[in-house]
């Protein structure tokens, strides 16, 4: 499994065969396919791990106000992102919403894990359709702006992350604009972020 991570953080799935990984692992092509079956049940599993490890990093951090620790976390999901990018960007490759089958669980389980995420910073518990909305919407572009440097890598990747926190925090505020609850929290995390606890 280490071996496929591998091979699929620097090349891209269909570049990758039962061989390239046999040959990694030190193992036979046999072997592989006794346990995995063949490519595509071994990108799966190799998908399926990373999501455990992206899981991992993306732990709530609980120090700061709610928009440093979406700070810090929006960090750790790029450093993911980074690391694994030619993986993340064949499983992305179609857009937000051109996900299906297994490969679509995995990156659906990978996007309810960050809306979770950024609610358990936010202190949200169950969120209004309006927030769900926006902060779905944010996490598009999110994907998409990643992919975007990933292939461009024309803007650092701390401008990035702060460019994308900031486009949060302006759709929290016109989402507010339409629904009380939302304003109340944008209200919220505006006065923690100027008064933040010492």
């Amino acid at each position: 499994m280490e071996a496929a991570l591998e091979l699929f953080s620097t090349r891209s799935p269909e570049e990758v065969s039962i061989d390239d990984v046999a040959a990694a692992a030190g193992a036979s092509r046999a072997l592989v396919y006794h346990y995995f079956g063949g490519k595509y049940e071994l990108y799966i599993a190799a998908l399926g791990s990373a999501a455990k490890q992206l899981s991992v990093l993306l732990e709530p951090p609980t120090e700061g106000t709610p928009i440093d620790r979406l700070r810090i976390s929006l960090e750790r999901y790029f450093d993911f992102v980074e690391s694994h990018a030619p993986g993340f960007t064949a499983l992305l490759r179609g857009g937000p919403a051109d996900r299906s089958g297994e490969v679509g669980e995995i990156v659906d389980g990978i996007r309810q894990l960050l809306l979770g995420r950024i609610l358990h910073a936010m202190e949200v518990e169950t969120p209004s359709p309006v927030l769900r909305i926006t902060l779905r919407s944010w996490m598009a572009s999110v994907e998409t702006a990643g992919l975007d440097w990933l292939e461009n890598r024309d803007v650092s990747r701390s401008e990035l992350e702060r460019l994308l926190v900031d486009h949060l925090v302006v759709l929290l505020h016109v989402a507010g604009q339409h629904e009380p609850g939302t304003a109340a929290l944008f209200d919220r995390l505006a006065q923690e972020e100027l008064t933040p606890e010492s």
